[in-house]
């Protein structure tokens, strides 16, 4: 099969890193890119063989573009996939796929009337490992679900200029408390109740505790932080007859599934079955197949999350005012 052809919007930190993984299979090829800063827009478009453009619109209507894959910062989201979008070309956007609800919902409708694939790059439930741990929640494998916590601290404050940037809705929100939440709503649905409590300096989220109840009885606890490592990067769930843990769950490495004295399953993803890969490998199929939307990652999931999202911020008095 011919490669899968991508325009990227967007040329920094985690561009690079997922522009090595999928160059690297021999399945996809990047045959343009634009990102506002020239300079760097050129550097990519040299290391990763393809064309650096003077604009978004000419770098999407490039010869060859299968699909536009949107990694700026979250503030600049909207408008490249709305761009993307009403030029007919299909998108995969980053994650956090909006800076609010009524902007995701507004790209959906767009994609729907125009019926134009539109997907969320939530890479957790691309790979394996997530997966399987909804199919021992979904089918009883620890029994009815009590709770669940999860922690993501990672002390990323410093990753990327974006992740301090007022201007670039920068903060813990968007950029990893997202992923905990996304993991519970797949699993538990949409949250009965949001309880929220955040620390918010210089105009940026600097950590989130949450409580979420689901209409089933089950209680999630999350904590996530850019500012320290209290917790790292942890997740159990706990059952009737057993529990689920993992750690580094966002992208999934192995989940431990114990369930009585002695009884314990060890799934690890190996080889392409987590990372960035599955992702590419999968949105790449869909588009060729003629969908409109994602089978793993359903835009109305990702509609959900940007709504909760929302009543964190208010909950927490985040506001994105003045951005770029």
């Amino acid at each position: 099969m011919e490669k899968f052809r991508w325009c990227f919007i967007g040329t920094g930190t985690l561009a690079k890193q997922i522009a090595q993984v999928i160059l690297a299979s021999g399945r996809h090829e990047i045959v343009s890119c634009y990102t506002r800063n020239p300079e760097k827009c050129e550097e990519f478009a040299k290391e990763y063989g393809c064309r650096a453009y003077p604009n978004a619109e000419d770098a999407m209507l490039a010869e060859g573009v299968q699909g536009v894959y949107i990694v700026t910062p979250h503030n600049a989201h909207f408008r490249y996939a709305k761009q993307a979008i009403e030029l007919g070309k299909p998108v995969l956007c980053e994650k956090a796929f909006t800076v609010n609800s009524y902007e995701t919902d507004e790209l959906i409708a767009i994609s729907k009337a125009k019926g134009v694939y539109l997907c969320e790059a939530m890479w957790t439930w691309f790979g394996q490992p997530a997966n399987k741990v909804k199919e021992w929640v979904d089918s009883g494998k620890i029994g009815r679900v009590s709770d669940a916590r999860f922690t993501y601290c990672m002390k990323s404050i410093g990753y990327a200029p974006r992740v301090a940037d007022p201007k670039r809705a920068g903060g813990a929100l968007l950029d990893i408390t997202i992923y905990p939440i996304t993991y519970a709503y797949r699993l538990f649905g949409y949250p009965v109740s949001i309880k929220s409590n955040g620390r918010i300096q210089d105009g940026v989220d600097h950590w989130e505790e949450i409580q979420f109840e689901f209409k089933n009885g089950e209680k999630v606890s999350i904590r996530a932080s850019i500012v320290d490592f209290k917790g790292l990067e942890k997740m159990e769930i706990r059952g009737e007859k057993g529990s689920i843990k993992a750690q580094f769950y966002h992208f999934g490495q192995k989940a431990v599934c114990s369930n009585g004295l002695f009884k314990k399953t060890v799934f690890k993803g190996e080889g392409n079955s987590i990372g960035y890969l599955p992702e590419f490998d999968t949105v790449a199929s869909e588009i060729r197949e003629g969908l409109k939307e994602s089978r793993m990652v359903p835009l109305k999931a990702t509609s959900d999350v940007m709504h909760i999202i929302d009543d964190i911020k208010e909950q927490i008095g985040l506001v994105y005012d003045n951005l770029e």
